[in-house]
């Protein structure tokens, strides 16, 4: 196995640096890199070929999983050692493992295909949301998601965990002004709104380079949003629902939009 760098004080840059990881996304955003924890998320960001900057283990894990995480520190450019107490300061979960691995947020071509079919989420606030979102996106062949950037971080621990790893393969285009991206990319979008007024979803023929736009848990789209679309449309309901949860919505969208192809 690798060298493992041995760390036994609390005070050591290493462990503030990852729980600042972890707990803050402009810290993410500034350093260009996210935090893994666990061996299933780990094994599966290693088997899509995404390098580790660090590994970060328990002695416990490192007897217990040895054979993964010699497989991770192959990959890895730094390895460190810890124990289980010492772990627990920079976990994110109440039932740590002992495997922690810091990699690059990957970069992704702002080129979209005009092939493809595509899920916009403009200012999401639930990372439980996203990670739904992204799980039906993958199982359903959806070939990107559209985020807004004042929406939830995709790469936050939690967001990472619900998506159970999705968000890592499923490419995810954040974007500063999502109604300017989908023009510039000749998306024709579509607004899912709670409107009964709006088109139902049902009726729509849906073709290569189509967006289905899903907004804010609470507000729903903005006006901006809803105004570019090419049609608004909405899932009818019957009895007395008023509205779907955002990925509950989003799962029926995304199903009408790939049925048929």
């Amino acid at each position: 196995m690798p060298e493992f760098i041995e760390i036994s004080s609390k005070d050591n840059p290493l462990i503030k640096f990852v729980r600042l990881l972890q707990s803050s996304a402009k810290h993410r955003k500034e350093h260009n890199l996210f935090v893994l924890e666990g061996l299933r998320i780990c094994d599966d960001v290693y088997q899509n070929n995404i390098r580790f900057d660090k590994l970060i283990v328990t002695k416990s894990a490192a007897k217990k999983h040895y054979e993964d995480i010699n497989r991770f520190a192959t990959v890895s450019q730094s390895c460190f050692i810890l124990s289980d107490d010492l772990f627990k300061k920079i976990s994110d979960t109440s039932s740590p493992q002992g495997i922690i691995a810091v990699a690059k947020i990957p970069e992704i071509n702002g080129n979209i295909s005009s092939s493809g079919r595509y899920i916009a989420l403009e200012n999401l606030a639930d990372p439980s949301n996203l990670g739904a979102i992204a799980r039906t996106a993958e199982a359903l062949g959806v070939s990107g998601i559209i985020l807004s950037a004042d929406s939830c971080d995709p790469y936050a621990p939690k967001s990472l965990r619900s998506s159970m790893g999705t968000l890592l393969r499923v490419p995810v285009y954040i974007v500063d002004d999502i109604v300017e991206f989908i023009n510039k990319n000749n998306l024709r979008a579509f607004a899912c709104v709670v409107d009964k007024d709006a088109s139902s979803i049902t009726t729509q023929e849906f073709r290569d380079g189509d967006v289905l736009l899903i907004g804010n848990e609470a507000n729903g789209l903005s006006s901006d949003a809803k105004q570019a679309a090419y049609c608004n449309i909405t899932i009818k309901m019957q009895g007395k629902a008023e509205s779907l949860n955002a990925a509950a919505a989003a799962a029926i969208a995304m199903w009408e939009m790939v049925k048929e192809r």
